[in-house]
Parts: C-alpha cells; sequence; structure tokens
C-alpha cells in the first residue's frame, strides 16, 4: 500500500504562484509514475502533469496541454515527494488537485493507470 498526501493548496490571485506537495508513505517507492490531476466542479478530473520515479534511471516529464510551460512537476527521492510548481495561475486553474501513483504500465495521462490517490488539495485563483 501506499498512501498519499497532498499539501499546499490555497487562495491566489490571478498571475501568481504556488507549490503543491505529495508525500508518499508505505512501500518503498522504487519506481513509480506519479501523477497530478484536478478536478473542477462539475468537470471531469483532468491530467496535469506526470513524472516517472525511479532510484536508477532518468526521469521523465509529462503534462497537459493546458498547463504547458506554466507547471513543473518535480520529486525529491530522499523525501519520497512530489512537487508541483504552478506559475502564471489562471482563474480556469481552480480545481481540487489531487496526486496519484503507479507501479505498473500504462499512459500517464489516463486516470486508470493510477492505484493510490490522495484525498486532494483546493487552489483557487482568484481575479
Amino acid at each position: 500500500q501506499v498512501q498519499l498526501v497532498e499539501s499546499g493548496g490555497g487562495l491566489v490571485q490571478v498571475g501568481g504562484s504556488l507549490r503543491l506537495s505529495c508525500a508518499a508513505s508505505g512501500r518503498t517507492l522504487t519506481s513509480y509514475l506519479m501523477g497530478w490531476f484536478r478536478q473542477a466542479p462539475g468537470k471531469e478530473r483532468e491530467f496535469v502533469a506526470a513524472i516517472t520515479w525511479s532510484t536508477w534511471s532518468s526521469v521523465t516529464r509529462y503534462y497537459g496541454d493546458s498547463v504547458q510551460g506554466r507547471f513543473t512537476i518535480s520529486k525529491d527521492n530522499a523525501k519520497n515527494t512530489v512537487y508541483l510548481q504552478m506559475n502564471s495561475l489562471k482563474p480556469e486553474d481552480t480545481a481540487a488537485y489531487y496526486c496519484a501513483a503507479s507501479q505498473g504500465g500504462g499512459s500517464a495521462s489516463q486516470i486508470p493507470t493510477y492505484g493510490y490517490w490522495g484525498q486532494g488539495t483546493q487552489v483557487t485563483v482568484s481575479s
């Protein structure tokens, strides 16, 4: 089992920045795909970003089209933590943001790829 806890959400003005954190615990994370998704009220859950998590191979990052160039995903292996740096925030970025983890294969942008999910953290961008 893997437990995921998100933090760092809050209220920010348009153009501002936030950094979300996802702390993982439980099974040792040696090779995982870690992702961020978001869900706004009345909308489907949307892929935001993902990063491969391996102690012995290079990192690969994936981004959704709507956040490409504004958001950056990173990880700290020593802390078992994944980060999502969000810059140039827009009102349409307002959503609950969820961290997810996958041990197996599958597309990084697809919800069924992920078997573990956090409880979410709210991000609100005000204009």
